[in-house]
């Protein structure tokens, strides 16, 4: 790993904007190093995980979708037929057919935000960007929001579990083809909130093991484009899990959940030792970012530091591989609030460029 962003700064995903050009003003206006693509929750359902990221899935038949709901068709008699389909597009969408991986795309009607990023970096050029930025949803977060026909969740079907990580390995790495044709290097998280579900009783058959192998065969589409990998997610969890993964950035909501890094500094001592970036959602994505500073924020995240330091995690090398981050989406939020979030996070950014300067 030889990414060293040093207080550069990105954003999650969701804006709360319908129009494509409000959104990409924002993001352009405040993050225009590592600008990324705007999910627009608020257009409607289409722009959801079944419509954006599960499309080859939908159209060989194997989810099936009514009205708003989806779920995994397992009772149809062409089952088999459709799965052998899917497969044979895998296979050859995986094995570099160009023609192939285009199944895995967004549908236009389902990503405005996506296409009016292209659009707009093609017409006016790169600019100050030294990466863009992409995202997807996980397969926990996805497989315990699907079911099957027989009201089964989709994560603890083995057979349909491995459909969604072969779907969404293949959606990541057609989604970094199109952004690094952009002229800069493509950086695509994996929003996976649902690794909080590792360790609780309710959960107990969702190893360590599983989340790990379903990661990684995610990040190794997106690794090969060349492209660098994150995973984003916004609870408490045991990060040690997404240290051992082949990933260059781990992303949380650190401006609520900080401290449960420290349980795991060794852990992060080994993942920063090895080059690996921490991206720290310091600017809280709720009302509490009107009654927050740059400053107070900074100085949040100088007390993370310190602890992190007290545990044996070398300093330096921490703020050379710190990035900056909200704390999570803004994509319900109101406009006001969303556009407040974008400030403080160029400004805690600008902040911790010049502290790593020094």
């Amino acid at each position: 790993m030889g990414f060293k962003p040093a207080g550069l700064l990105t954003g999650i995903g969701s804006v709360p904007y319908t129009d494509p050009d409000e959104a990409l003003s924002l993001i352009f206006q405040n993050m225009p190093e590592i600008p990324h693509w705007p999910q627009m929750p608020k257009r409607g359902f289409k722009e959801g995980f079944a419509f954006q990221f599960l499309t080859p899935l939908v159209r060989t038949g194997l989810i099936r979708l009514e009205g708003d709901r989806a779920y995994f068709d397992t009772g149809s008699d062409r089952w088999e037929e459709r799965m052998a389909e899917f497969y044979a597009l895998y296979l050859a969408a995986a094995g570099g057919d160009v023609e192939a991986l285009e199944a895995f795309s967004i549908p236009g009607e389902s990503a405005a935000g996506f296409f009016s990023f292209l659009n707009r970096v093609r017409q006016e050029g790169p600019g100050e960007a030294l990466y863009f930025k992409g995202h997807l949803a996980g397969p926990l977060t996805v497989g315990f929001n699907l079911k099957d026909a027989g009201g089964r969740l989709a994560y603890y079907e083995d057979q349909l579990r491995d459909l969604l990580v072969k779907t969404l390995a293949l959606h990541g790495r057609w989604q970094a083809v199109k952004l690094a044709g952009l002229g800069r290097p493509a950086i695509i998280f994996v929003d996976e909130p649902g690794v909080s579900v590792y360790g609780k009783s309710a959960y107990i058959t969702v190893t360590r093991e599983m989340i790990i192998r379903d990661l990684n065969e995610i990040f190794d589409q997106i690794h090969a484009t060349g492209a660098l990998a994150g995973v984003h997610s916004c609870d408490a969890v045991d990060w040690s899990i997404l240290y051992s993964c082949d990933l260059e950035i781990v992303n949380l909501d650190a401006y609520n959940f900080g401290n449960s890094l420290l349980p795991f500094a060794a852990e992060l001592k080994e993942f920063i030792l090895r080059g690996g970036v921490l991206a720290l959602g310091i600017v809280p994505t709720s009302e509490k970012a009107f009654a927050e500073t740059g400053q107070s924020l900074v100085n949040r995240l100088r007390e993370i530091w310190e602890g992190l330091r007290d545990r044996g995690v070398p300093g330096r090398q921490l703020l050379d591989q710190t990035m900056i981050t909200p704390a999570c989406g803004t994509g319900l939020l109101d406009p006001g609030l969303a556009s407040r979030i974008y400030r403080l996070a160029r400004e805690v950014s600008g902040a911790v460029r010049e502290i790593t300067s020094a």
